[in-house]
């Protein structure tokens, strides 16, 4: 029994070390390249409303919510809103090519090391497409939220 208990004690230990980001949190500093190969501080984003949105351009469900997260962006770019897309692919052919298909004019940045990339550590990515709203003081204000949560955050924050 006592060995059970450990193990147990172990498990949760070792999730909570992993475990997904919690409101209000602080937007992790992370530094990652976008599509001209420039690194990009995350961190300069502070003073705007921001969504950053982890996918892939093998991800069908990624696919669909770029479609909509496009519109979104378009509708709401001049509201001090912005969107950090990072992908997690690990060839960057597929995700120059995903963000030309998909016709996306926000950020995107990559660590091309797919789940194992420390952007994605960090904010405790374990599945996609996962997104988190940050208000303008990089403090984390919800973890996946629809569009109508975004658009009532950016209301009441600015």
């Amino acid at each position: 029994m006592k060995n059970i208990f450990l193990v147990l004690v172990s498990v949760a230990s070792f999730s909570n070390a992993i475990a997904q980001m919690q409101i209000g949190d602080s937007l992790p500093n992370s530094s990652l390249r976008n599509v001209q190969n420039e690194t990009v501080d995350m961190s300069s984003f502070k003073g705007k409303i921001i969504l950053v949105d982890f996918w892939a351009s093998w991800c069908a469900p990624c696919r669909l919510a770029n479609k909509k997260l496009v519109q979104l962006h378009f509708e709401l770019k001049e509201q001090k809103f912005e969107i950090i897309g990072v992908s997690l692919d690990t060839d960057k052919a597929k995700w120059i090519n995903a963000i030309k298909k998909d016709k996306i004019e926000y950020t995107q940045l990559n660590e091309p090391k797919g789940f194992d990339a420390n952007v994605a550590v960090r904010f405790g990515v374990e599945q996609l497409p996962t997104s988190f709203l940050f208000d303008r003081n990089g403090r984390l204000l919800a973890i996946n939220p629809k569009e109508e949560e975004i658009i009532a955050q950016i209301k009441k924050h600015l």
